[in-house]
């Protein structure tokens, strides 16, 4: 044996984390067959996306979900879609991660009795709900439900995994997509404890878990981070993390185990921080964001998926998920990593930084109390309008080039790049006759759900006996496991709880949301400024009006927000309404409000349905003078067929200049009403 191998033994190797990739797509068939592909491959968990009809509840035929259905994810539309999605993979030998929010309840209760099924015992279970609905009013933007309904259905599912699924991670804290969204380290750590204190509040005051029992709640209570290419700082952040949970359980909880305290967290390193520009650039970023939680052994994560190096242009390949799975793997098993204690302890520079990020974070947890706690700073509009501010902060920083992104504002000179070469290859695509197979799927389920084999009871009986129980104050998963056995559908489920709950639109934070790039003489903004100006007189108006549209179910509204907050500072007026918007509800609006022109900001990938439908209905209302701009994660072959739809102008990525994409628009406000061009810079 050599020293390093007998130095190893005597320290005792620490175990890797758990590895898995973010995955699912088309349909639950095609999703099972991956699952099984990548644990084959050495993966140790899964982790499941759904698409964003069954995120929001909505079924496939729904028409929130044309263009939709297995886009980001799979759709799981009643029980029959979540047998295909685990056929031959034993659940109770599995951890699965679930990136469930609004209907994590409906979720959970048909992976319960698909596991029942397969005869698991429930109580052996191991996997996590994310259920996290705080920051979808921020953030994501698959809510539902207001927040006092959406907080019940949150603490009813705690309640319930305590008692039956003591394995079961019943809530993820996410502050992933705070990061995204904008959230600086400290915001990221104040919000995310900010929630999990509203959680916790709901829970102990619920009645519904005896004092004595706090302590396994607090001790299921999992974290799922972001963690951006500063990996000094992100590693930091995680230390200030644990200090700080291990404090509020022990002070506001009273829970004395240290076990309970322990903060537990799985991570997923930052995507909407990698490049189309350079995208192999993508794969270094990955691998330094992954060192912030694996290096520091006392704030190693538990659990770490890894986005691939090219979902800045589209949908990843299986090829994409191993390379980055073989990252994790390379590290752990090939490096010395998990040979040694934390590797920090007791450096000044760690210390000094974590002191500085407990401090201010701690200082901004406390005014979110003082305003009535995070429902309450969401409802007033305080936190989303606080990451549109810092989100707009940091997009000027790169604009400007204080922010230094490689390949994008800074060494954009390059050789052609072998990986994208042939880009309709370089992403996977979803066939766009998968929507259609998935919805004769669900009306043949809706036909022959109470036939042989399955015999399922009425569903309308489960559904009125959910919503007897919503108007009441009873814990609601048995009667959502009641729907799940008769059949019922996602969308049916979420409809009888919108029937009693009502919906939902969140504040957007682009009204209160400060300048964050000035117009003062001689800048590029106070140029566009002018060419706004100019342009409005031409046309004999008081004001440009451009409407920011967010069709279809996307709910990653960051880019849009931050389009509406620039154009407005440019001299627009902004008609912004939020997210889940059909292409009807948006020419409407456009034509009402006698708009200019309309941008629509979609990631989701269903830009090719609802782009050229928006135009379509303009085209029949006679507006052809509006020009329709998109925006979002659009391969190039897609963005040539949207140009030649109508699209005035496709902006990807790539297109980091707000203040140019600004004056762009102007530019085609003009063409579309035959103006001449102006001679302003922008």
């Amino acid at each position: 044996m050599s020293e390093r191998d007998t130095a190893a033994q005597g320290r005792g190797k620490d175990r890797p984390w758990l590895m898995r990739t973010y995955a699912g797509h088309s349909t639950a068939e095609a999703s099972n067959a991956l699952y099984r592909r990548n644990l084959a491959k050495g993966q140790t968990g899964l982790s499941v996306a759904f698409d964003l009809p069954t995120q929001t509840g909505y079924d496939p035929d729904h028409v929130l979900a044309r263009g939709e259905v297995g886009r980001v994810g799979v759709p799981v539309a009643h029980l029959g879609d979540m047998r295909k999605l685990f056929q031959d993979i034993p659940l109770e030998r599995m951890n699965t991660s679930m990136t469930i929010n609004a209907t994590a309840m409906w979720l959970l209760a048909l992976y319960q009795v698909v596991a029942e099924e397969q005869g698991a015992d429930i109580s052996a279970l191991q996997g996590t709900t994310q259920n996290d609905i705080v920051k979808e009013y921020l953030s994501r933007g698959t809510h539902v439900f207001p927040p006092g309904p959406s907080m019940r259905l949150t603490t009813d599912l705690i309640a319930y995994t305590v008692t039956h699924m003591p394995k079961w991670n019943p809530i993820n804290i996410c502050s992933y997509h705070l990061q995204e969204a904008g959230a600086t380290p400290v915001q990221e750590i104040a919000y995310a404890m900010s929630t999990a204190i509203a959680v916790l509040d709901a829970v102990r005051d619920s009645g519904q878990v005896p004092q004595e029992r706090m302590g396994d709640v607090v001790g299921r209570i999992s974290f799922f981070v972001n963690a951006g290419v500063r990996f000094i700082e992100e590693m930091c952040k995680m230390r200030a993390f644990g200090r700080i949970w291990d404090r509020i359980t022990r002070e506001r909880y009273g829970i004395e185990n240290p076990r309970h305290r322990r903060f537990r967290y799985g991570v997923q390193v930052n995507s909407l921080g990698l490049t189309e520009a350079q995208p192999e650039n993508n794969v270094q970023r990955i691998v330094l964001e992954m060192l912030a939680v694996t290096l520091s052994k006392d704030a190693r994560a538990r659990a770490v998926q890894l986005p691939a190096w090219n979902e800045a242009l589209g949908l990843p390949r299986p090829w994409d998920q191993q390379w980055s799975l073989r990252i994790q793997q390379v590290l752990a098993y090939e490096s010395d990593l998990l040979e040694y204690d934390d590797i920090f302890e007791g450096s000044k520079v760690i210390e000094a930084k974590v002191d500085e990020l407990v401090e201010a974070a701690l200082a901004e947890i406390d005014h979110i109390q003082r305003m009535g706690g995070a429902l309450a700073a969401v409802e007033s509009g305080y936190l989303k309008s606080q990451l549109v501010a810092s989100h707009a902060e940091r997009r000027a920083r790169i604009e400007s080039g204080q922010d230094k992104i490689v390949g994008v504002n800074v060494f954009q000179e390059t050789e052609p790049s072998p990986l994208t070469a042939d880009l309709d290859t370089a992403i996977q695509t979803v066939d766009p006759d998968v929507e259609a197979r998935v919805v004769r799927c669900l009306r043949q389920w809706r036909d022959t759900r109470y036939q042989p084999p399955y015999n399922h009871p009425r569903a309308s009986k489960a559904l009125e006996r959910l919503k007897e129980a919503a108007q009441g104050t009873e814990n609601l998963m048995e009667a959502t496991l009641e729907c799940a056995r008769a059949g019922v559908t996602t969308g049916e489920w979420a409809g009888a709880l919108r029937e009693v709950f009502g919906e939902y639109r969140a504040p957007t934070g682009v009204s209160s949301a400060p300048v964050a790039v000035t117009a003062e003489e001689g800048t590029r903004l106070a140029d566009v400024r002018r060419k706004v100006e100019l342009t409005a007189r031409d046309l004999g108006v008081g004001k440009l009006r451009f409407l920011v549209g967010k069709p279809g179910l996307d709910g990653h509204s960051n880019g849009a927000e931050q389009i509406a907050v620039r154009a407005r500072d440019a001299g627009f007026e902004v008609v912004y309404q939020g997210i889940r918007l059909t292409p009807e509800q948006i020419v409407d609006a456009a034509l009402a409000e006698d708009v200019h022109a309309v941008g629509l900001s979609v990631l989701s990938g269903s830009h090719a349905r609802l782009v050229p439908e928006v135009l379509q209905r303009l085209r029949v209302a006679g507006a052809t003078d509006i020009p329709v701009i998109a925006g979002g994660i659009i391969p190039s072959g897609d963005a040539d067929a949207l140009r030649e739809a109508g699209v005035a102008a496709v902006f990807t990525p790539k297109d980091f200049d707000i203040t140019g994409i600004i004056g762009r628009i102007v530019d085609e406000i003009r063409t579309a009403n035959k103006l001449d061009p102006l001679e302003v810079a922008a």
